[in-house]
């Protein structure tokens, strides 16, 4: 384990609400490729990570981050959080052969991450070594790997992060989630520093044919979201690690900082376990309630990461969400979905969209919502359509994002994000 540079330590429970929550280290595994600075450039360039119908993430190789040992014993969706989360670790100088180490007492580092559904790639190898060889085939770690906390233990027990760690588990929603609880275990003192975010590894013939029942996924194996033509998200696989610390810790280490989180929504549709409110009233409430939570109203937008699945009910009841959150301003502002470039990555979205909304306030700029070509009805606000360009933001304000997530079961969550 690392070092340990710093032995402040606040006082259990003290509330540190008004002090600003940094992001200070940010690690991603995308379609795009690997690491979140592919992620944001190949986006913003116009990239699409989708082939023959998915978005794998298909130049990771878990050998580059793991022994081969240490690879069995880590489902894909853990294998990618580990890498996710070295370079997280990197970018916020904490990695050991950078000269740093852990900055802060291990049982004041959490760790939190989301995930739709856990190792399913491990349940399905098990099912199958059962079916072919009965139980003596079953594999003793078949638990270990498959259960949904397996990434964050595995987060925990590689860095020696011994605060809380848990998963999250809501759908598409949960890696936003799980930066929501970071937030909040910070605003409440409970710890110094939270490596959190989102891992998902779900492209397997069982989840296939099962998303493909729901008449969910996309036939054409297209994903453009907000297009009249949209017929369904196409599944993608990846991981987020973001590292966020109270700005007062962060500072006096002397960390960079990429932004901030300033505020986190959520809400509950209570309406269906897979279609959303057809007004959008219950995704505008988490919108309205990220505003909140910031002190930010709808004039200080920027720009809105949408949750734009490419789904013909999500898309629309999202722009009506929109509208209603942020009201006649809504026209003016830029709304793009990263899932038009790397297909949906179920709990790992709300992650993975937040780092690439964070690197897009830094360079000031929306990315592009590709595919889209044909226009529907009452799906009138600014998409992005195409090309990315420069965000309107005034001299010496720093740009601010929503970034949205909305998850099977009406599980709606928010994040409101500021650059540097």
């Amino acid at each position: 384990m690392g070092q340990i540079l710093s032995t402040r330590v606040r006082p259990q429970g003290a509330s540190s609400r008004a002090e600003p929550v940094l992001v200070t280290g940010v690690g991603a595994v995308t379609p795009l490729g690997v690491g979140a600075r592919a992620l944001h450039e190949r986006w913003s360039a116009g990239m699409v990570g989708i082939r023959d119908g998915e978005g794998s993430c298909a130049d990771f190789d878990p050998r580059d981050f793991l022994t081969a040992k240490e690879a069995r014993r880590a489902d894909r969706f853990t294998q990618l959080a580990i890498a996710a989360c070295a370079e997280a670790l990197a970018d916020a100088g904490w990695e050991e052969e950078s000269g740093g180490g852990l900055p802060y007492p291990p049982e004041r580092i959490g760790c939190v991450l989301g995930t739709g559904i856990g190792g399913i790639g491990t349940l399905v190898e098990g099912q199958e070594a059962l079916r072919d060889r009965g139980p003596e085939g079953v594999s003793p770690l078949a638990i270990p790997l498959m259960m949904s906390n397996a990434g964050a233990a595995a987060l925990s027990m590689r860095h020696g992060l011994r605060g809380p760690s848990f998963a999250v588990s809501t759908a598409c929603a949960s890696g936003a989630n799980a930066l929501g609880c970071a937030l909040r275990m910070l605003q409440a003192g409970e710890v110094d520093a939270v490596v959190a975010g989102g891992s998902e590894a779900g492209l397997m013939p069982l989840a296939r044919a099962a998303f493909g029942a729901l008449d969910a996924l996309s036939p054409s194996g297209v994903s453009r979201p907000f297009d009249a033509l949209r017929d369904g998200f196409v599944m993608g696989e990846g991981a987020a690690v973001l590292v966020l610390e109270r700005a007062g810790e962060a500072h006096g280490r002397g960390a960079r900082a990429l932004g901030t989180l300033k505020g986190f929504g959520a809400s509950s549709d209570a309406h269906h376990l897979t279609a959303p409110l057809a007004d959008g009233a219950g995704q505008a409430a988490a919108m309205t309630a990220a505003m909140d939570d910031a002190g930010v109203d709808a004039q200080e937008i920027d720009y809105v990461n949408a949750h734009g699945t490419s789904t013909p009910l999500n898309d629309r009841a999202e722009t009506h969400a929109i509208k209603l959150a942020l009201g006649e301003r809504a026209g003016e502002i830029p709304v793009s979905s990263t899932k038009s470039a790397i297909g949906h990555l179920l709990g790992a979205a709300g992650a993975v969209e937040a780092v690439a909304t964070l690197l897009a306030l830094r360079d000031r700029i929306a990315p592009p919502t590709l595919g889209l070509v044909q226009a529907e009805d009452e799906l009138d606000l600014d998409y992005v359509p195409g090309a990315a360009r420069p965000l309107q933001v005034e001299a010496g304000r720093p740009a601010l994002a929503l970034s949205n997530s909305f998850g099977f079961g009406g599980h709606n969550a928010v994040l409101c994000l500021e650059a540097a």
